[in-house]
């Protein structure tokens, strides 16, 4: 076994530059050690560029209505969101669900180690909020033609459907499916870089997301076993 360890350990990323170029003089992100959170207040879909801008739209659509507070920040590793979820960002919610996406930027860690470090961002969240059901999204294909990325990431999402279920209030949720086709390649319509997501591609994603945080919104029986594949 690798040492999984190495992202189950928080790790600070400095967000100050990010802050003051997108929100200068805000005190809106202010978190415990005097660090600042930049997820804390959505941007404007105007101001938002890239799969990012697909993303909002999408969001405002779809997962608006349901009163969901997108905390997530790009470039991101395991370590960063458990960083931030021990400083401040749990601090007064009680979110019914929460969904975590993360792992493809974990670059320099085995298949192993991400998964360990995603393991740890679920058990941190249903032990700091035992109310709350946890989504945690498997990790998408990359790269237009098979690639040890590609492969890397295949395996994080074995680990995690073989471990995730013995946490409880923990799911798993592949919503890759359709991204590589029959020729093992990926599209351009679904991921412009053969990584990030075009409009198509999000809403590819969306839909069984939105399923699954329907039936467990509605309470219905189904969520137990919905999508534990």
């Amino acid at each position: 076994m690798q040492n999984i360890g190495a992202v189950q350990h928080p790790c600070a990323r400095k967000y100050s530059g990010y802050i003051d170029k997108n929100y200068p003089s805000s005190e809106a992100f202010r978190m415990s050690g005097d660090e600042m959170n930049p997820a804390a207040v959505a941007q404007a879909v105007e101001d938002i560029q890239g799969d990012d801008r697909w993303m909002s739209q999408i969001w405002r659509e779809l997962f608006s209505p349901l009163h969901a507070l997108n905390f997530g920040i790009g470039g991101d590793t395991t370590c960063n969101v458990l960083w931030r979820l021990q400083n401040g960002e749990l601090d007064n919610i009680g979110p019914k669900v929460t969904v975590v996406w993360v792992g493809t930027n974990n670059h320099e860690h085995s298949a192993e180690q991400v998964a360990g470090g995603i393991l740890a961002i679920a058990q941190l969240l249903t032990s700091r909020l035992p109310k709350t059901k946890v989504v945690v999204l498997g990790l998408l294909a990359r790269g237009e033609w098979p690639n040890p990325l590609r492969e890397k990431n295949v395996a994080v999402n074995s680990f995690l459907r073989s471990w995730l279920p013995r946490l409880g209030h923990t799911q798993f949720l592949d919503v890759g499916a359709g991204f590589v086709h029959s020729d093992e390649t990926i599209s351009t319509r679904d991921m412009f870089d053969f990584l990030h997501l075009t409009a198509a591609g999000y809403r590819a994603i969306s839909k069984p997301l939105i399923d699954l945080l329907l039936q467990i919104l509605e309470g219905t029986p189904e969520e137990k076993r919905a999508s534990l594949v």
